[in-house]
């Protein structure tokens, strides 16, 4: 069959409200930005010349309509993006702290991603991808999460690339031990992996990466590439037995550090698309994690992220002068 898609992502679609400055009467401005892993990983993609579709829902409201024209005017399929007539889309307002990271406040009770449903899950369009990316935002409650399994075992089924990035944020879970379950079916079906050290040693228990990279390589053997971002401190690629350290390209003009994770994991499984998930050498393990820790770096230097990834070009010009 042929591929109408490069990537299909599933989960969450949500606005972002970031600080950006005090009013005059001394109160905390937020801009609503457009937001959500999935598509982040997307807009990063379609930079990169790939051709993606989103598989999830807002709300029929003023940020759905906003959300989807974002994602039109980034080249992002919506054909298969659904309105929830009842619940509202998903907001998360994010605190920037000094040094860039940040903390999130979610309004998610319900949200409208969550409302995706296993009947939504089309098997024709799902096997018109090459790819299928998930998170776990969309296996933190029973609809979704059927939704999110089905979805998954359709790509898995017809032999696309699939691809999976906890991005765990606790406030959204019941319980860090359902948390940790979910984490676990991920990581049980992917074959690319973009996992942080921090959920590295949430999922493991050492703070040692390469310790826990290679207790989750024994526990989950189908996973071919992992990548474990440090922030930092870099990245390492594991691979058939190979380890490849990157440094990062620290910014001194750092704002924030939302998106930078889900620019990684683009290139990262952009790379992939381009040359197989099997027998990447050292030489292109370090290419890959180079120009993905570029692009992440650059990504720092913005507010948001889903309109302002950068283009390939100005991540290898990025790259090269370092």
């Amino acid at each position: 069959m042929s591929k109408k898609f490069d990537v299909i992502a599933l989960g969450e679609l949500l606005i972002d409200f970031t600080e950006n400055g005090i009013s005059g009467q001394g109160n905390p401005i937020f801009e609503a930005n457009p937001g959500g892993a999935p598509c982040n990983v997307l807009a990063m993609l379609n930079k990169l010349g790939k051709k993606t579709s989103f598989l999830g829902v807002v709300g029929k409201d003023q940020f759905g309509t906003a959300l989807r024209g974002t994602l039109e005017e980034q080249g992002i399929d919506t054909s298969h993006l659904y309105e929830d007539q009842e619940v509202h889309t998903t907001l998360a307002f994010v605190h920037t702290f000094e040094d860039g990271d940040r903390d999130f406040a979610f309004y998610r009770n319900p949200g409208a991603d969550m409302m995706l449903r296993e009947e939504q899950i089309d098997e024709e369009y799902i096997q018109s991808a090459k790819a299928f990316h998930y998170g776990t935002l969309s296996m933190t409650h029973e609809g979704v999460r059927k939704a999110t399994y089905k979805a998954i075992d359709i790509a898995k089924e017809a032999g696309l690339i699939i691809s999976f990035d906890p991005n765990l944020r606790p406030p959204l879970w019941n319980s860090m031990e359902e948390a940790k379950a979910q984490i676990a079916y991920g990581l049980s079906k992917c074959d690319l992996l973009k996992i942080s050290e921090e959920e590295l040693e949430f999922m493991t228990g050492t703070k040692d990466v390469k310790e826990g990279a290679h207790i989750l390589l024994k526990q989950y053997p189908d996973i071919k590439v992992m990548n474990v971002t440090m922030g930092k401190e870099g990245s390492i690629s594991f691979h058939e037995g190979k380890e490849i350290f990157q440094d990062p390209f620290l910014q001194e003009n750092t704002i924030e550090t939302t998106g930078a994770g889900d620019t990684f994991g683009a290139c990262a499984l952009n790379y992939v698309l381009e040359h197989g998930m099997t027998g990447l050498t050292e030489e292109n393990l370090q290419e890959m994690l180079r120009f993905a820790n570029g692009a992440s770096s650059l990504i720092t230097t913005k507010k948001g992220a889903l309109r302002v990834m950068p283009e390939k070009q100005e991540v290898l010009d990025f790259i090269s002068e370092k």
